[in-house]
């Protein structure tokens, strides 16, 4: 392979842990991942970002499948003995955000952007799938690479599973990373259990009756009920939910009015529930809804409740979480290392997999404020150091050669 890259390219040095023809290899994920960078697509629209992997995965003499899922991708390398089956998900799709970096790799596609990491992610896969079938020698058994559209919604893990890439040949296991600038370069999150939470919606129009704003007796204020009702939403994680586990519960739309002098006929709520303990999966919205008939009822009003279930909450696999932390600690060498107990309410739809496979999805630190690097996900101008592309590489090529020598 010969680099691209202009000649005054940055290119970030990977730590001394990962292995010479990983390090070779640091200048070409730099350039994959900025290719990518500058062709952004959204969800189950990512034909651009599918041709490329297509292109490399052909020139490298992987076997793969396409259009997975509208627009997915698998490509199996076989190890150099039978052994077990490691299945390594990389999700492609970017957001609807326009880009305010101003770097030569910006976004080329108006209004849309890799703001959240997912083009870090493919690079890491393809490094991974490229070392592994050059090095067929080092591992047994057969590693299914996962190129997974629409993470960011509707969600494309699902329909890959109901396509069936989890068989032929069946998987035993399967990890994935998420590059995370909410940790430092040098380190690592991973830990056994819930790692990130289920992502729920929901919607509540309360109708009430408008009237003139000097008359409120006429009328039966949709306001006022749905300020009593945000409030009373909130008592739901204080009071039903065990102050040792976590919830959240968000208010973040409300609609109502379209005059100073009018009281509202009707008022439109939506917002947001997380929690990690599958437990809670009925609880919450029971509660929600037992909480806005009340309120509703004390004042007259009525109410129509929606609730949508996205994604399920990211749990672990203690002993493939143990795997992955093990692999970490040995590449990973700076004071802050591995973080145990990294959590966060955000979700993904790496959960669906997870229920079906013994599993780990794990956060690789990116954030390198010196760099002005540090700009949070779903930022425009988040961006993060390119060092992690070859941590990445080498971390899930030691999963694998671990993991099947434990097998």
């Amino acid at each position: 392979m010969v680099s691209t890259l202009p000649a005054n390219t940055r290119i970030s040095k990977v730590p001394p842990q990962v292995r010479g023809n990983i390090q070779t290899l640091q200048s070409h994920l730099v350039e994959w991942r900025r290719h990518l960078h500058q062709r952004p697509e959204l969800g189950f629209e990512e034909t651009i970002t599918a041709d490329f992997i297509t292109q490399q995965l052909t020139r490298w003499g992987i076997e793969h499948q396409t259009g997975i899922a509208k627009t997915g991708i698998v490509a199996t390398i076989q190890g150099s003995r039978p052994g077990p089956v490691l299945a390594i998900r990389a999700d492609m799709d970017a957001l609807p955000i326009q880009e305010l970096n101003q770097v030569p790799y910006r976004s080329l596609h108006n209004g849309k952007m890799h703001a959240c990491g997912h083009d870090g992610h493919v690079t890491i896969a393809l490094g991974t799938a490229h070392y592994l079938a050059l090095h067929r020698d080092t591992f047994a058994g057969t590693v299914k690479m996962i190129f997974q559209p629409a993470e960011e919604g509707p969600g494309g893990a699902k329909p890959m599973i109901e396509a069936g890439v989890l068989s032929q040949p069946e998987v035993d296991a399967i990890i994935g990373l998420h590059i995370w600038n909410n940790l430092p370069l040098g380190t690592v999150g991973v830990r056994s259990g819930p790692l990130m939470a289920a992502t729920e919606y929901f919607h509540c129009t309360i109708q009430g009756r408008g009237g003139h704003g000097a008359l409120p007796h006429q009328t039966v204020d949709s306001i006022v009920v749905g300020a009593q009702v945000v409030t009373a939403l909130q008592t739901i994680v204080a009071r039903n939910i065990s102050p040792i586990e976590s919830a959240v519960v968000t208010v973040g739309e409300f609609q109502a009015g379209t005059a100073v002098n009018v009281i509202a006929n009707s008022a439109r709520l939506s917002g947001t529930v997380r929690y990690f303990n599958p437990e809670y999966r009925d609880v919450l919205p029971e509660r929600m809804e037992a909480i806005i008939a009340g309120v509703c009822q004390a004042h007259g009003a009525s109410y129509q409740f929606d609730y949508t279930r996205l994604y399920p909450p990211v749990i672990n696999d203690a002993t493939i979480a143990e795997l992955v932390k093990s692999v970490a600690s040995s590449v990973i060498e700076t004071p802050a290392g591995v973080v145990p107990e990294c959590q966060t309410m955000g979700g993904e739809d790496m959960s669906f997999f997870l229920q079906e496979k013994p599993g780990c999805y794990f956060f690789l630190g990116s954030a390198n404020p010196d760099l002005n690097l540090a700009y949070p996900h779903h930022h425009p101008r988040f961006d993060f150091d390119e060092t992690v592309l070859g941590t990445g590489v080498e971390i899930f090529v030691r999963c694998v050669e671990r993991f099947c020598q434990q097998k």
